[in-house]
């Protein structure tokens, strides 16, 4: 197993009462989402501490109609300094010497950075945290799935490629079978707690002695 870097975020799951199919699925009651742009910011945060300057995150709309981006990170230390086109959290946010960007663009990438010369490239995916359901296990599989072969689609050299999603029993155990192929290929798997714990299964492809394709 990869490196287990611990960032303790608060407010990535949106608590929802599950329509009465789900009802019983749910542990605890209400099912815990975490969304595609709650997976984003939290890496985003872990660039951070791993010693990125300035990170980029590009949600679509739809994704911001899902979560407060902007509401987030403004308890998590950030300023909103510049904004750009009509989307109201788009924009440039400051926290000390870290600098974040939000860009309403597809085909970007989820997460972007650059860390000691090395861009780093994710693509990430969200779904219900706590739930036994069939199809909402099925949909936590298909987003790995997904954002893995989102990333073997990219033509860049020399780019670290992470596929990133919420971790949960579901997510690890595909995560472990994937692990050996993926990274063959290029591709690191994270795992985002919901307080944004970051665990890689199988290399972490920033320590060092790692090399990207």
């Amino acid at each position: 197993m990869g490196q287990l870097v611990l960032v303790v975020l608060q407010n990535l799951v949106l608590e929802k009462a599950p329509p009465e199919k789900r009802l019983a699925k749910a542990e605890g009651g209400n099912e815990h989402h975490m969304s595609e742009a709650a997976v984003m910011l939290a890496f985003a945060m872990h660039l951070f501490a791993r010693g990125a300057g300035q990170v980029s995150i590009h949600p679509d709309g739809e994704h911001g109609k899902r979560f407060e981006i902007q509401a987030w990170l403004t308890t998590h230390g950030f300023t909103w300094r510049e904004g750009w086109g009509k989307t109201s959290y788009a924009g440039r946010y400051l926290n000390g010497n870290s600098v974040l960007e939000v860009h309403v663009k597809p085909g970007q990438g989820d997460v972007v950075a650059t860390i000691d010369g090395q861009i780093i490239v994710a693509e990430c995916k969200g779904g219900i945290v706590n739930s036994r359901h069939s199809g909402q296990l099925s949909r936590l599989r298909k987003g790995l799935h997904e954002a893995a072969g989102q990333l073997l689609m990219r033509s860049g050299e020399h780019e670290i490629n992470v596929a990133v999603v919420p971790h949960t029993n579901t997510t690890r155990d595909l995560a472990l079978k994937m692990a050996s192929r993926a990274n063959q290929a290029g591709i690191a798997i994270a795992l985002i707690s919901t307080t944004g714990g970051v665990e890689y299964v199988g290399k972490d492809p920033m320590s060092a002695g790692n090399v990207a394709r």
